[in-house]
């Protein structure tokens, strides 16, 4: 995924917003990969998301977050 306003393609913590926020079923699925790649990127992810908690119409976010914790105590 082309990310706005960023001129590289790793997964930062704006890339990962970026991909949740606006990213489609391949991007969701190549976050995916990567986290069962480095699990190191569920931090990320929490980090990310953990603003949108209080907020019941980012639906996206909450999906991530409870899929971050889910991975997490699965590991």
């Amino acid at each position: 995924m082309l990310h706005r306003h960023l001129n590289h393609q790793g997964f930062t913590l704006a890339a990962i917003d970026d991909v949740i926020s606006r990213g489609r079923w391949q991007d969701w699925a190549e976050l995916r990969r990567a986290v069962l790649a480095d699990p190191a990127l569920l931090d990320k992810v929490e980090r990310v998301c953990r603003p949108y908690a209080s907020e019941p119409y980012a639906q996206r976010h909450h999906f991530w977050m409870h899929y971050a914790e889910e991975h997490r105590s699965a590991a």
